[in-house]
């Protein structure tokens, strides 16, 4: 089974390079985050017609998160449904895909250190773990948290740690907070396979030639308990859908396991 993730940045904008992509390869799942759109606009029959189940909880401009599956999932649910009222419904799904619980996170960025918003995304962290801890059962369960999770959590998921260091995505507070949420039982599938540095995920628009200059992040993460990361295969990178025409800032990352 193929599971693949992608910060496409715009569904709309980016459906070319998403369409292409699929057809090339094939995913069983491809978690999409930042679809940037409301549910009415969702371009869900170019995707149907590419063979896939789509669920998706989107706003206009910012956010917006989708899943496609070859066949339908079992359960979906939008939000951390915790009590608290945000729009989380719009940056976590989790479903139940052949047997295999799966979360697509988009994690918020945080802005600047210090600030409510960077302190909210602290809070995100914390609500995940809390999810983890009350529907899961790390040594039962068969379970896949992948997305953006903006983070970096290893000095060499960035270009130059000790140049950003601490950033919103590459410092203290947030490298604990997500080291919490993968101390529940999460195994990171990319590290097992791609142990090297200098492989990443993420390379800003605002620099000129950063691909080619090595200027990028590791941020999107692909993550599973260890019952599932004994059937993990390969983790790979596609760094071609980042050298495209109009390409988003991050690329697609596939985990492959056995059924």
């Amino acid at each position: 089974m193929k599971i693949t993730t992608f910060n496409c940045n715009s569904i709309r904008v980016r459906l070319p390079i998403i369409a292409e992509w699929i057809r090339k390869y094939d995913p069983d799942v491809l978690a999409l985050q930042e679809t940037k759109t409301t549910d009415d606009k969702f371009p869900t029959q170019v995707l149907t017609e590419l063979g896939y189940h789509v669920v998706y909880r989107g706003e206009p401009k910012y956010n917006g998160v989708a899943v496609l599956t070859k066949e339908a999932p079992d359960e979906v649910v939008f939000g951390f449904n915790d009590g608290e009222m945000d729009n989380s419904e719009t940056r976590l799904i989790r479903l139940i895909y052949k047997g295999i619980t799966i979360f697509n996170a988009y994690v918020p960025q945080g802005q600047e250190l210090g600030t409510p918003v960077f302190l909210g995304k602290l809070h995100w962290l914390e609500r995940f773990r809390a999810l983890c801890e009350k529907t899961l059962d790390p040594a039962k369960d068969l379970a896949l948290a992948i997305g953006d999770w903006n983070v970096a959590p290893l000095a060499m998921d960035v270009y130059d740690s000790k140049r950003i260091w601490p950033h919103v995505c590459h410092g203290p507070e947030v490298v604990v907070a997500f080291k919490k949420v993968c101390d529940w039982g999460w195994i990171d599938i990319f590290r097992k396979h791609i142990p090297q540095p200098k492989v990443y995920t993420f390379w800003d628009y605002r620099g000129m030639h950063n691909i080619e200059k090595g200027i990028g992040w590791r941020i999107d993460h692909i993550l599973s308990t260890a019952l599932l990361a004994e059937k993990s295969l390969s983790c790979e990178v596609d760094i071609e859908p980042r050298l495209a025409e109009r390409p988003s800032d991050h690329t697609f990352v596939t985990a492959e396991f056995t059924e």
